[in-house]
């Protein structure tokens, strides 16, 4: 008797993953051609763990963890590097005539005969996650004669062949090639290039934290700072003063912008790339972790027509994603949308983007003059660093537009105090002042090994301290697809202070830092320490991480 084979959407249904609805709504709103495994893993509803365990029940076919995995790397010589990368496979070993393949999508039978024909052999699937895959492939496929020739050259060769580091075949080429695609694989922030006295070290910043990736010897510093120096269009004969500079590469099929900024020290120039990933920019408001009430808060603050709405928060927390997310709430044809940015990190659809360039005398307090006569209705700011730029934005939210922009500060009464501090006069800060966000990025717990365990007794303390009790805590216990660190992705934490009448009144008056948390605390304002005990309470990350960023009172 033939079994009926249940269809993947059902599965993952009965197996409690997702819900009926949540399936309807992604079957309706998938684009056509798309699989529904990837439709639901792009709306965060699965994890690729969980896909491809019911796809190993479904299909009846193993699934494999790559972390680890002792690869034969005379195999990786029968499938060539883009094949293995357009397709998302990598070989694991053989058998007789049998080659057993883990596989991303073992359904991609155009794959596997093409496989067949170009090897020679059977091919036998197994399913791995694309990450796994990915970086399987980037480790494995670098190990080759190209490295070993730039370990091995002549260390006193201190000129750099201007052919070494533009040839596309060369290996400093390659090496930085493959520097850049690791980094986007494992979705990391930033590199970091570190000279230091007898080695190079490349880090990378993974969800807020830095990691050692590879170790490089002295002598390969010079080919490599040039070979980045060349794709920024930096100066390559400069070394003793700061530069800063943009690439554009199509990375794995899909495009990413660095910027690169070059620091001399002691032992050679230190360089750090941040990576700004266009595919995947967040556009949405609702994805960006606000809790109910702060999203209800945020969301009336910026559909006001008037007053300022600042953003504050330590570099990289990201303030940018919460600003553009905003902007693309606001972005309709009714309205003109016009920013002023240094650099313009994403491009928006339909919104004016202005570049500052202060070589020429374009800062932001010139330009915000300029846009004034551009007739906006909403104007962002990228940053106010003094107080002319703060003096013009608050003079535009005073004459009836809508300005958005971002401060350093720690917490949002403090942006109160620092705006003083720049020299602005208390009844301008209150009668423009809509409402102040302050955030901070705190990792996720990896859904993949995340487990319950009881809190520890200081656990229990720190929320009972804020007026709050816990039962359990979740964890993660660290497994491949999360580099065995328990966490994977992060998510933001907010304080949201709405400025209201009696807070005006206050700031008008010049009363105490204290005065103005004692209203916040009356108009149920969420402090950033709540919002992150409230998201350790949901399962979404701990509370070392909530203590790492935020200030326990």
């Amino acid at each position: 008797m033939k079994q009926i084979r249940k269809r993947l959407g059902d599965l993952l249904v009965d197996a409690g993953l997702i819900t009926e609805e949540q399936l309807l709504v992604t079957l309706k709103e998938k684009s056509d051609g798309q699989k529904i495994g990837d439709a639901l893993l792009q709306r965060g509803y699965i994890t690729e763990q969980q896909l491809i365990e019911v796809l190993e029940f479904q299909l009846g076919i193993p699934h494999i963890s790559l972390y680890r995995y002792p690869f034969d790397t005379k195999l990786l010589n029968i499938i060539p590097k883009e094949t293995a990368k357009r397709q998302l496979l990598i070989p694991l070993k053989k058998e007789g005539d049998k080659l057993f393949v883990a596989m991303a999508d073992p359904m991609d039978f155009f794959a596997i005969d093409d496989l067949r024909l170009s090897t020679g052999f059977q091919i036998e699937t197994a399913i791995a996650t694309k990450d796994d895959i990915l970086r399987a492939i980037n480790k494995f496929y670098d190990i080759d004669e190209g490295f070993e020739e730039l370990l091995g050259e002549n260390q006193q060769q201190e000129t750099v062949q201007e052919e070494r580091i533009t040839d596309q075949d060369s290996p400093v080429v390659r090496l930085v090639n493959q520097i850049l695609s690791n980094a986007v694989t494992m979705k990391s922030s930033d590199i970091h290039i570190d000279p230091q006295e007898t080695k190079v070290i490349v880090r990378y910043r993974i969800d807020g934290v830095l990691r050692v990736e590879r170790v490089l010897p002295k002598h390969m510093q010079g080919v490599l700072t040039a070979r980045i120096k060349i794709i920024a269009n930096l100066d390559i004969t400069e070394h003793r003063i700061p530069q800063d500079g943009r690439i554009k590469v199509n990375l794995d099929f899909h495009p990413v912008d660095l910027r690169v900024s070059t620091m001399p020290t002691v032992f050679g120039e230190k360089i750090v790339m941040r990576i700004l990933d266009l595919g995947s920019s967040l556009n949405d408001i609702h994805k960006l972790g606000f809790n109910k009430l702060n999203l209800k808060r945020f969301k009336e603050m910026i559909e006001r027509p008037t007053g300022i709405v600042l953003l504050t928060g330590p570099t990289g927390s990201g303030k940018s994603s919460t600003l553009y997310a905003a902007l693309n709430q606001l972005n309709s044809e009714e309205v003109n949308i016009i920013t002023i940015e240094d650099p313009v990190e994403y491009q928006l659809e339909g919104v004016n983007q202005i570049q500052v360039n202060t070589n020429i005398g374009m800062t932001f307090a010139a330009g915000l003059r300029s846009i004034l006569r551009q007739d906006p209705n909403i104007i962002m700011v990228g940053e106010i660093r003094d107080k002319e730029t703060v003096e013009v934005a608050i003079r535009a939210s005073l004459t009836g537009h809508l300005v958005l922009s971002t401060l350093h500060t720690n917490d949002s009464i403090g942006t109160i105090t620092r705006l003083m501090d720049m020299g602005v006069e208390p009844f301008l800060v209150a009668s423009s002042l809509s409402g102040i966000v302050a955030q901070r990025l705190v990792r996720k717990i990896c859904r993949d090994c995340a487990e319950e365990v009881s809190p520890t007794r200081r656990e229990v303390e720190i929320f009972a301290k804020r007026g709050m009790s816990i039962e359990k805590i979740t964890r993660g216990r660290g497994c491949s697809s999360c580099n065995m660190t328990g966490y994977k992705g992060r998510i933001a934490i907010h304080e949201v202070l709405v400025v209201n009448d009696e807070i005006r009144r206050t700031i008008m008056n010049g009363e105490s830092m204290a005065r103005l948390r004692e209203l916040a605390i009356k108009h149920k304002t969420i402090f950033l320490i709540d919002d992150g005990l409230l998201k350790v309470k949901q399962g979404l990350t701990t509370t070392e991480e909530v203590l790492r960023v935020a200030i326990l009172e």
